[in-house]
């Protein structure tokens, strides 16, 4: 039987091995950051690199030089990666100084999030429900409908979705219970009563179909035990987008799958203004029920729009008239 040779097999091995242990004990999974720490190990190896010694800034600016990333944030994505590898081996008193010497690129301008609203959202369900089956995918518009409409209404990832098991749903509680989030992290996710119905509907129908439901099976599925892939939603929604004639406002970019995770988390935050809540002392509520670790995450899903614009001032507008009011009597 032949043996499968380590996964990093450079003078770094050991290293990098011992570093991505240490990241997940802190619950980050580095799924992602494994991937470019391979790409990297590759490298010095082809380089046939004997020694922690020879691992010069030269090496260092070649390997990056052979990944090319056109966009700033991809680019500074490797960069940050390589960079907390070295910084932790000089902590750890394995190296006496960072062989990296490259500084991150500047970013532009980024561009917005396209936001769906609820005219939008709910053209996108009729949309998903009306997709026709195929031999092998029975009930595919009914799944994709309630994939949108979790992803819409309740601000989930996409393979939060995919990764949805029988028992992840409690309809008595109204609760879903979300494994293995990015941050390596369970979750429970309340929902309403609509949420609950729909749920529960297409429940009833898959065990038409496809018989009782094991506590593991999954919720979304096409082929019996296996649960849709992130990437085949993603490509199923853009099929859909181009028939929603939308409206992309200059400097948005064009709708992903992702943006009705943003669509949430912004239209939460134009509910709070409307009911005369103060977002601010509600952020840490936001960031707890999307999965994020602490609130500044969320914060980068909280583009301002034109609505939120009018609310913010319409708010203001209130607190300085009575400011007024009170200083004058």
């Amino acid at each position: 039987m032949t043996q499968r040779p380590p996964v990093f097999q450079s003078p770094l091995a050991e290293s990098i091995q011992a570093f991505l242990a240490h990241k997940r004990a802190l619950a980050r999974r580095y799924d992602v950051e494994e991937k470019t720490l391979r790409l990297l190990d590759r490298y010095l190896v082809e380089r046939k690199l004997s020694a922690v010694e020879h691992i010069t800034p030269d090496v260092i600016d070649a390997f990056l030089a052979s990944r090319p990333r056109q966009r700033p944030r991809s680019y500074n994505h490797l960069l940050g990666v390589v960079a907390r590898l070295f910084q932790w081996l000089v902590r750890q008193g394995l190296l006496t100084h960072s062989p990296l010497r490259a500084k991150p690129r500047r970013q532009t301008s980024q561009r917005l999030p396209f936001l769906f609203d609820q005219n939008s959202a709910r053209r996108l369900l009729e949309l998903a429900g009306s997709l026709p089956d195929n031999p092998r995918a029975l009930l595919r518009g009914a799944t994709y409908r309630l994939i949108f409409i979790l992803l819409y209404g309740l601000g989930l990832r996409v393979g939060e979705v995919a990764r949805l098991r029988r028992s992840d749903l409690d309809l008595d509680r109204k609760l879903l219970e979300i494994r293995l989030t990015k941050f390596s992290k369970n979750r429970l996710v309340p929902f309403g009563p609509r949420i609950a119905a729909q749920l529960q509907e297409y429940l009833q129908t898959c065990e038409q179909y496809r018989g009782r439901l094991a506590p593991d099976a999954p919720v979304f599925s096409f082929l019996a035990g296996r649960g849709l892939n992130p990437g085949t939603i993603s490509q199923t929604f853009h099929g859909l987008v181009p028939r929603l004639g939308l409206h992309i406002p200059p400097g948005t970019s064009p709708p992903r799958v992702h943006d009705l995770r943003h669509s949430f988390a912004v239209g939460t935050l134009l509910r709070w203004y409307r009911a005369g809540l103060n977002p601010g002392t509600r952020l840490l509520q936001l960031s707890t029920f999307l999965g994020h670790v602490d609130p500044t995450s969320t914060a980068t899903y909280l583009t301002i729009t034109h609505t939120l614009l009018q609310e913010a001032n319409r708010r203001f507008e209130a607190f300085a008239r009575t400011s007024i009011e009170e200083t004058s009597l």
